[in-house]
């Protein structure tokens, strides 16, 4: 059977990138209030930037991989908080249209829907009569102040004490929401920890993992049609997640050429930084570092798109490259970062000039779990000399 492509969509960066100046009037209010401001919200529903991955027929766009970096890039370029926040709710979407098509009819008869989620695997749910009871704590829970519903895994425990790993989707009303979001970087993005007490989950709104990442069985019959939902999730989730760090890098470099005309070096007889050969070095390095981090995204992008046309599966080894491609593309991104804010001097330090919030998000971005360099490094290595990859999310 021939699957329904995923289209470029050039009009959605377009719109994206028309977004940046508007939405960099909320960053300090992001910053405070530590989630996103309604009138961001509402710029990202009107330019349905927030349905890529809604299915077709509810009115998503189904847009290309590449339209989807390249959409929340742009949107990491305006606040580093609004690009993970697209993420998350991308993610989330993406999520929630493999349970039964029924069920999405429910989820998805609100056009102004949206999502958050968390996939740790930080919940147990139980089989009982109907469904399901799921007890569990979620952190790092994007956008949940907004959201209407939470897409969840948990561990589906069985009658002979095993389990295995299974998605919930629950409306966020039916669960606590803790306000501990005190962070250093990425603050607007409200991502609380939710938690599920004795909650029950009725057939058809929980969907094994197992058969859809291994056996391709989808519980969806609808969207089974779209190559988009037969991706592997989490190189798809990583390389969606590693776009911010795109976005952020390049403002970094945008602020930075704007700084440097305007200072000398201080304590020197350089009246401009721009002449010293150390600011010409300092310069190149940091567009090196940011040119490495997209070659890194894109060939990401461009085998998930690949693999899905032809159907070929994936090896571990494909898989075990695409988290190295992950980690380095945000490491690298992070080092032009850093790289620049240095060479912006003390003044940078400064909360009204962009690079020092710029810093702390990509900052926190690199301790994300599934893009931490070190941990993928090791993940590749170990698949290269024929150990198991010692994860689950490989």
């Amino acid at each position: 059977m021939s699957l329904i492509k995923s289209q470029p969509r050039p009009d959605l960066v377009d719109r994206a990138r028309d977004l940046v100046e508007p939405i960099r009037k909320y960053v300090s209010w992001h910053e405070e209030h530590r989630e996103l401001h309604p009138e961001v919200l509402d710029m990202l529903g009107r330019s349905e930037l927030l349905k890529m991955r809604v299915p077709a027929r509810y009115g998503g766009s189904v847009a290309d991989m590449r339209t989807i970096v390249d959409v929340i890039s742009e949107l990491a370029r305006a606040d580093g908080s609004v690009g993970w926040s697209c993420v998350s709710f991308t993610m989330a979407s993406w999520l929630s249209s493999l349970v039964p098509d029924e069920t999405q009819d429910v989820i998805w008869n609100d056009p102004e829907v949206r999502f958050c989620g968390s996939v740790e695997l930080n919940g147990v749910a139980e089989p009982t009569d109907g469904g399901y009871i799921l007890n569990g704590r979620w952190h790092f829970n994007t956008g949940s102040p907004h959201a209407t519903w939470d897409a969840h895994f948990a561990v589906l425990k069985h009658p002979d004490g095993t389990g295995e790993p299974a998605l919930a989707v629950v409306p966020v009303s039916s669960l606590t929401l803790v306000d501990d979001w005190h962070t250093s970087g990425l603050r607007g993005t409200g991502s609380r920890t939710s938690v599920a007490k004795d909650l029950f989950v009725p057939e058809g709104w929980l969907v094994r993992m197992l058969p859809m990442a291994v056996e391709g069985k989808l519980a969806t019959k609808l969207n089974a049609e779209y190559e988009a939902w037969h991706v592997p999730f989490m190189q798809m989730a990583i390389a969606v997640a590693s776009a911010p760090a795109l976005g952020m890098a390049h403002a970094a470099l945008e602020n930075y050429l704007e700084l440097v005309p305007k200072r000398a070096i201080t304590y020197t007889h350089y009246a401009r930084q721009s002449e010293a050969p150390v600011t010409h070095l300092q310069l190149g390095e940091a567009v090196q570092l940011i040119s490495e981090a997209e070659f890194h995204v894109y060939r990401m992008v461009d085998r998930l798109d690949s693999k899905a046309a032809s159907g070929e599966p994936w090896t571990n080894e494909e898989k075990a490259i695409a988290r190295m491609d992950a980690g380095a593309a945000v490491g690298r991104a992070r080092q032009a970062v850093d790289i620049l804010a240095d060479a912006a001097g003390a003044s940078s330090i400064y909360s009204h000039v962009p690079l020092q919030q710029i810093q702390r998000d990509i900052g926190a971005l690199h301790h994300h779990a599934i893009m931490y360099p070190n941990t993928n490094l090791e993940t590749l290595g170990r698949v290269l000399l024929g150990f198991e990859p010692n994860t689950d999310f490989l």
